[in-house]
């Protein structure tokens, strides 16, 4: 015999669930613009601005090289891929990898981040376990196994409650990670709301706080351009323009007006 289906309260759509999407979703707006507000602007050094420039001049030489002179292509190209003296050759970057014990300035950040995204999650849960506690609010569409019960019913203890139905406490999490397209429409792509992003940030920080190899990055770039051939595009473009018909005829039909009013 099946069991009778539950039926829940249309005032817990009105008072337990919306409040909490609406609760969860005003906290990530928030949390975004805390977020900036206590935002730091990187420091470049002068060398780094450097580097950076030089990679992009040997982009723009691989990309668009094909519209100057073969000459001053490979003028350009000796400059950085000279075997002896070339700039991709002889500079040698020293990397020195940062560490948060001498940096301050990683201490500071790693403390406006737990400030602007741990601390409001276990603050607003912790509230919305107490207010909202033992609530039955939604059910998913499809038959789950009991193995989610602790994932769904978290401060509900039923046995004979389908793991299909979800707590107040899981439907508060199920809308900081669900609410990611909502934020991503409205505050932006690179939002500071989207909680799932900046647990995925905070997991791989130690692979991301890693500086770039510049020295790598010079000899990708040496190995780019050595293999970049000069094919110029312009070898034939004025027997090409002096081969159209020019249509000279409309350029003295206007009449210029005789009078400046």
């Amino acid at each position: 015999m099946a069991e009778p289906e539950l039926l829940l309260d249309s005032n817990i759509r009105l008072w337990v669930v919306l409040p909490i999407v609406f609760i969860t979703f005003l906290v990530g707006v928030i949390r975004h613009y805390v977020s900036i507000l206590l935002q730091s602007d990187k420091k470049l050094t002068l060398e780094q601005v450097s580097d950076s420039q030089v990679l992009i001049r040997s982009r723009i030489l691989r990309e668009n090289g094909k519209y100057i002179p073969k000459q001053s292509f490979l003028m350009r190209k000796f400059y950085f891929n000279n075997q002896e003296d070339g700039f991709f050759k002889k500079t040698k970057r020293k990397v020195v990898p940062p560490s948060p014990m001498t940096d301050p300035s990683m201490l500071t950040d790693m403390m406006k981040g737990n400030v602007t995204n741990v601390l409001p999650m276990i603050l607003i849960g912790g509230w919305i376990n107490w207010t909202f506690s033992g609530f039955v609010t939604t059910k998913v569409p499809f038959p789950l196994t009991l193995r989610f019960k602790p994932m769904l019913q978290q401060g509900i203890e039923l046995l004979s409650l389908d793991a299909s139905w979800v707590s107040s406490a899981s439907w508060y999490f199920l809308n900081v990670f669900g609410l990611r397209s909502m934020y991503s429409l409205i505050l932006g792509q690179d939002n500071g709301a989207d909680q799932s992003r900046i647990m995925q940030e905070q997991m791989s920080g130690a692979a991301m706080a890693m500086p770039a190899d510049t020295n790598k990055a010079f000899k990708a770039e040496w190995e780019a351009l050595e293999l970049t051939d000069h094919q110029w595009a312009l070898e034939s473009v004025e027997e090409e323009l002096m081969s159209k018909e020019l249509d000279l005829d409309g350029m003295f039909s206007t009449e210029l007006p005789t009078g400046i009013f």
